[in-house]
């Protein structure tokens, strides 16, 4: 009996704009609409709860709380360490940091290829294409993604996405033309049967910073080779730790047709561009 893949009845697929202006307008599923409505619903009838909340939240859920008692007065919230603010596409992005989890920072590759993305938008044109993320982490390289017109599905870790699905929101709702999705994705596994090729196709892929000296580098690189396919695009942007990351980038250039679309040599940050290699040698 064939298993059916779990993610199916969630995917919602990229929706079509065709034939409509872009200017001013938000394009959102049914279902995402009725998720956003019910969860501004639920906050304002239950902002006392702190259960199950990262600690940022309870902090911004007892500050409104605050803000409530004293007329709308503001209050300041976060410690200076615990967000980044970033100006991108006209708009200003604030990222909350967790301080437990390197999923949860801003690592120097994903500014480097933000900073890429938003000065290339001729090169790299991400306007109505389909995007995957891979790594997601903060969601600092979906949400510049979003905001310069993607579709793009961020995906990490399970313990990751609370924190990416609460970035992604507060970034893109009422800004972008498409509504980001999240998606749970352990590197080399079930990829298959969660992801087949059939029904998730991707104009690009990102990833930045996703090599670090661990030993999850063989199911990085079947990751990348699953949604690296014919007619698809991945852009990976690295800053060079170790000797390790230059035995994968080796193994990558041998995996993929490549090119260094930029390097910052400050931050030791290469960013690859990587096709599908129809000639093996």
């Amino acid at each position: 009996m064939q298993q059916s893949c779990p993610l199916l009845e969630a995917y919602l697929g990229k929706p079509s704009t065709e034939g409509m202006e872009y200017l001013n307008y938000y394009l959102v599923t049914k279902k995402e609409q009725a998720r956003c409505l019910e969860e501004d619903s639920k906050e304002e009838e239950d902002l006392e709860s702190t259960e199950g909340l990262f600690y940022w939240e309870k902090l911004e859920r007892q500050a409104r709380m605050e803000r409530k008692k004293k007329g709308g007065e503001k209050i300041r919230t976060w410690e200076p360490n615990s967000c980044e603010t970033f100006n991108v596409a006209g708009h200003d992005i604030s990222i909350k940091l967790s301080l437990d989890s390197y999923g949860a920072l801003i690592w120097p590759a994903a500014r480097a290829l933000c900073e890429y993305l938003q000065n290339n938008k001729e090169e790299i044109d991400l306007m109505d294409k389909a995007v995957l993320e891979i790594g997601a982490g903060t969601g600092l390289v979906s949400i510049v993604s979003s905001l310069l017109g993607a579709w793009v599905t961020s995906s990490d870790l399970p313990d990751i996405l609370g924190n990416l699905r609460y970035n992604l929101s507060r970034n893109t709702r009422g800004r972008c033309r498409y509504t980001p999705q999240v998606a749970a994705m352990a590197w080399g596994h079930n990829l298959q049967r969660n992801f087949p090729h059939q029904v998730f196709r991707y104009d690009y892929v990102l990833a930045a910073d996703v090599v670090y000296h661990h030993d999850c580098l063989d199911e990085l690189l079947a990751t990348m080779e699953h949604f690296c396919r014919p007619n698809t695009t991945l852009i990976w942007a690295n800053k060079v730790r170790f000797e390790s990351d230059q035995t994968f980038i080796q193994r990558f250039k041998d995996t993929f047709d490549t090119t260094v679309l930029a390097e910052v040599p400050e931050e030791g940050v290469f960013i690859f561009k990587a096709t599908f290699k129809t000639n093996w040698d």
